[in-house]
């Protein structure tokens, strides 16, 4: 594994995403939006097309470089997220992947021990090449201001998808394995860690200036399961990344989370937590950590009605979050409905005021 390069650290620190990771503040503060390459964009669907099927999309670099800068170049966000999917992942362990149109992710699904057990590292590299192919033609590509972010799911949020097969509303089957044979799904999990770890990590050697581990499922476990399949296998997975790239910069969006936040915040060893959309913001100032760095909130469905209470939101977030480190984000995804110029409006509102 290539070891951590202060080098590299000193050129990113230029970028003030990556300064308000540090724990400066920044006026005003640096903004992406989670999902901000997507089919909202007109010249998204259009490569899209051309790419075939979404994996197809995802595994063919010249493809992702061209959807990751797209909302680089019409937008100017002071960071880029890799054009990927978490679901790249149990890809690369084995499992059967697709993407239907109109259905979403389809797996043939994992719901014992001894299907977990088919599953394995050794063609992991392989499939997932181009994926850290793309990363290091992106960290050619983005200009001294522009940081570029790695990503993948979370070990439970990723086995979520893994045993129910696909998009669930009930998390029936992937809560029946974890509650009747927490051992053997342990070993799913203990799996997951060890891929995430590498996957993270071979984003992080091809380029990367930052991390987000997306937890979107955490908060559909009670607080006594929180902390055996969110809190532990993330700290896990922070632990063995730092191993190799101790100051690489990690976000943390355990989606769901609730009062569960400040200890997902304290117990993973993350640099900073993005809040989703139900989180108060005057509670999360008062109960993280202090001074760590946080991201969001505001709701994506403002996105689609814009307009004064668009503006409003945008002065009450960053009111909120005046005396902390704040980057500004969505609570979720940009909607696929999105006008395209709304996202400029937003943009527009956030950065007027300075």
């Amino acid at each position: 594994m290539v070891s951590y390069s202060p080098e590299w650290n000193s050129h990113s620190m230029a970028k003030p995403f990556l300064r308000v990771l540090s724990g400066e503040r920044h006026d005003p503060p640096p903004i992406w939006l989670m999902r901000q390459a997507g089919r909202y964009l007109p010249e998204y669907r259009q490569s899209r097309k051309r790419a075939g099927g979404f994996l197809d999309l995802c595994y063919t670099p010249d493809f992702a470089v061209e959807v990751t800068l797209q909302p680089i170049e019409r937008y100017g966000f002071d960071a880029a997220i890799l054009f990927s999917d978490i679901l790249v992942v149990p890809d690369g362990l084995g499992q059967d992947v697709s993407f239907i149109e109109g259905t979403g992710p389809v797996l043939t699904p994992v719901r014992d021990v001894d299907q977990a057990g088919m599953l394995s590292m050794a063609g992991f590299d392989e499939v997932l090449a181009p994926v850290y192919e793309t990363v290091r033609r992106l960290a050619r590509e983005l200009g001294d201001e522009t940081a570029l972010i790695g990503f993948s799911g979370a070990p439970w949020t990723v086995a979520c998808y893994m045993v129910e097969g696909g998009i669930t509303r009930d998390f029936h089957a992937v809560k029946s394995f974890s509650y009747g044979d927490p051992e053997g799904f342990e070993k799913l999990i203990d799996l997951l860690v060890e891929a995430t770890i590498r996957h993270l990590s071979a984003q992080a050697a091809a380029g990367v200036d930052a991390l987000q581990i997306f937890e979107s499922h955490a908060g559909v476990l009670p607080a006594t399961e929180f902390k055996t399949w969110v809190i532990d296998p993330v700290r896990r997975v922070v632990e063995g990344v730092r191993a190799n790239w101790p100051e690489i910069p990690i976000i943390g969006f355990p989606r769901g989370a609730g009062p569960m936040y400040p200890v997902f915040a304290e117990e993973t060893g993350l640099t900073a937590v993005s809040l989703d959309v139900s989180v108060p913001l005057d509670w999360a100032m008062a109960n993280l950590p202090s001074g760590m760095p946080v991201q969001g909130n505001i709701d994506p469905a403002y996105l689609l009605s814009g307009g004064d209470g668009m503006a409003r939101s945008v002065d009450r977030i960053v009111e909120a979050c005046r005396d902390r480190p704040h980057i500004f984000n969505l609570g979720h995804g940009v909607d696929k409905n999105t006008d395209p110029e709304t996202v400029a409006q937003l943009i527009g509102c956030l950065r007027k005021k300075y």
